[in-house]
This record gives C-alpha cells, structure tokens and sequence, in this order.
C-alpha cells in the first residue's frame, strides 16, 4: 500500500514538525489526488445545473450526475440505479427512511430493533419515529468481546417487530458483524432490515443482494470522497412506495395547484438542484477503490490490526474496548482508555507528535458506558497508514502510561 500514499497531499505536510501521521479515518478518510483532481475539472468545466434537454453545461452535468448514480449502483451491486438515492451522508439517509418509510409502515405497539452499539446516527431518528407514531425500541446487547450474535437479534425480534437497524461496523470497536445472518434473522420475522454501512464501505466488498437488506445507508467523505455527499440503497419497490421526503423541482412533473405527478424510483428522493460535484466526486473516489482492489485493502487492514495487536500487547494500563481478534473480521479501528489519564491529555499528547486521533464519547455513549467508561481516545486507520504510524502512536502510549 506503500506506493497509495502518494496519491494523498495532506500526507506531505508536518504538523507541529513532525511528518502527518492521520490515524482519524473514521470519522473522515483523506481525500486522494485523483478524487481532487476529478472534483476541479468538473468545477471548471461542467458545473451547470442538470438538465438533458438545455444547453451543452447542463447536458453534460446531467451525464456526470447520471453516470454517477450507475457507478454507485455497480460499487453495491443494486440492481437499478433507480435505487440508489443521493443523500448528504448517512446520517440524513436514516433520517430519510425514518421519515418517509417509518409513519406509512409503523403503528402503535410495533417495535423497531437496535443494537447497543448504534452510533447517534441510527439510534435518534428510531427513538423520535417511535416516540411519534407509540412504538416501541428494542435494545439488542454485544457479548464482552463486541460481538453482536444474529441469535440475540432473532431473540429481540417478535410478531410486532418491524424493523432491525444495525451498524455493520461500530465506529468504537471495528468489529465486522454478520450482516447477512442479522438481516436473514430479521426477515424470518417478517422485519425489514436498516444497515449502517458508514464504517463498513471504506473497508468491505458490499453487496447489497447478498448481504439481503432492505435498506443500507454510507457517506462518501469516510471512503475517500468529498463531505455533504452520501448514498441510500433501498429495494425498489420500498424506493417505489416510500411518500417523498421532500418536495420542490426535479421530484415531480405535469404540476399544477392540485396535483404532481411524482417522479419514479430515487429521483422522487432528490427534490431541488442536486449536489453534482459530490456524486463526481464519491465515483472518482469509487474508481480509486476498484484500482487498489478490495483483496488488497483486506489485507492490508488484516496487517495493521495483527501489528497494533503485538504492540499494544506491551503497554501497561491500555484497554482496547472489543477483542483485538473476535471471531470474525475486523478493521482497523481502535477505541482505548489508558490508566486513569484525561482523554484530552491523551490527544493533545499525540497531536504534539503530529499524530491526528480523536477522543470523546464516538457519538455512541450507550456503547462506552456498556463498557464502564463515558469518554475514550480512539485511533483508525485506513488504506494509507503503515505501520511505522502505528508504531509512532504505540511509542506515545507507551510514554505516557510511564509513572
């Protein structure tokens, strides 16, 4: 992965003189020359508002917009790019079908199930679309190790349950949980299933007819692409039924004072003028994935969680919250509290190295408390940190759990 590292100018810089070792990934990826470079010629050759009927610009952004949506398509193997709804990020894609989907299909007394492990993100929108309609949440917990088992999700499910909506990875504990059993556990149900792919798109093949969700959510700005840009996938025939979320020009055609007729599939979703550049962007950002290869980013994931594992190993007082080597896959993500010392001095002490980490409560506090603790730093990393970075930020820690 050594030669990747190129294609990232943020790397060249030092901070607080010391080379960028970026280990922030999960909350936002580095942006990549090539994503950059595709994002400025649409700036300075093609920003138009779409349309494929006006003028040479608005045909081409419209192209660019539309070639976009297909690019996605292919990165989740959907089966109609009809499906693929653009949205700001994950988050507003939950909100979306909290918004549209929930009150059609939810009443008083059905339950929707989540995990304890939800990032804000897929826990709030759930908690007001039951306080709206008087359904009920349904907690699934994690084993000790982080692991969320498809039979406690089955267990939490009954005849009144009607959606399960679950991360496929935690941003706290980069455990890779078994989507495809959690979301079959869901339909035995007769349960529609939600899947947070925030963490999991930057470092899984996804598949969304194998992995048999009926919804799944990600943003471009954790996977290389630019912020403000997300997707959501839903099956057609819930993109079909869903009532829009929002209305304004581009969703509907033949309007007038007492009726629309609405656009079909996911174009009923994207009401104003789009957000071109950041659709241009995520697909450069896709095009770059494809070049690495997904067998390579797996195994270069597999190389810096087994060479955190040995090093951590050796430093006395540090707590990686879910195991190091679960049963299944993980990604490099590492969420830790060392001794009794401040998270912030823990951060502070890496940026003075120029280590870039963060520290808080994830956006996932019912998750650290169910690990006794409110706040906790946490490293990730992605395609383009080696293990010399990892070994800079052990040697910190190492430093610091020093008496």
């Amino acid at each position: 992965m050594t030669a990747w590292r190129e294609q990232f100018p943020a790397l060249a810089q030092l901070v607080n003189g010391h080379p960028l070792a970026y280990l922030d990934s999960a909350a936002t990826t580095l942006r990549p020359r090539a994503m950059i470079d595709e994002l400025s010629r649409f700036d300075a050759s093609d920003n138009a508002n779409p349309s494929a009927t006006l003028h040479t610009l608005a045909r081409r952004a419209a192209q660019r917009y539309a070639a976009a949506r297909q690019r996605v398509a292919s990165f989740l193997n959907a089966a109609d790019p009809g499906e693929i709804v653009f949205t700001k990020g994950t988050t507003e894609g939950i909100n979306l079908v909290a918004a549209a989907w929930g009150p059609a299909n939810l009443r008083a007394g059905d339950e929707i199930v989540l995990t304890i492990a939800e990032h804000y993100s897929n826990l709030l929108p759930w908690r007001a679309l039951a306080d709206r309609v008087g359904a009920s949440i349904r907690i699934v917990d994690i084993g000790d190790d982080g692991v969320l088992s498809p039979s406690r999700v089955a267990d939490a499910c009954s005849s009144r349950t009607r959606l399960v909506a679950f991360s496929h990875v935690s941003n706290v504990l980069g455990i890779v949980n078994p989507a495809a059993e959690i979301c079959a556990a869901a339909r035995r149900r007769g349960a529609l299933s939600l899947i947070d792919a925030a963490q999991s798109a930057p470092h899984l093949r996804l598949d969304v007819r194998s992995l048999g969700c009926d919804f799944l959510a990600c943003s471009a700005h954790k996977l290389l692409g630019p912020m403000g840009i997300g997707v959501l996938w839903g099956r057609r025939e819930l993109i079909e039924a869903m009532p829009p979320y929002q209305w304004g020009s581009n969703m509907a055609h033949e309007v007038d004072a007492a009726s629309a007729q609405l656009e079909h599939g996911a174009l009923k979703y994207q009401a104003g003028t789009p957000n071109v550049s950041g659709p241009v962007g995520l697909s450069a950002a896709i095009d770059l994935l494809d070049r690495i290869g997904a067998d390579a980013l797996a195994n270069h994931d597999r190389l810096l969680v087994d060479h955190a594992a040995r090093r951590f190993a050796g430093i006395k007082g540090l707590r990686v919250l879910g195991s190091l080597k679960p049963p299944g896959l993980r990604v490099p993500v590492f969420t830790f509290t060392l001794n009794d010392i401040p998270i912030p001095r823990i951060v502070q002490a890496m940026d003075v190295q120029g280590i870039a980490i963060r520290g808080g409560d994830m956006a996932a506090l019912p998750l650290l408390k169910r690990f006794g603790v409110t706040a906790a730093a946490r490293a990730s990393c992605y395609l383009y940190t080696t293990t010399d970075e990892i070994d800079r930020f052990a040697d910190v820690l190492r430093d610091l759990a020093r008496p």
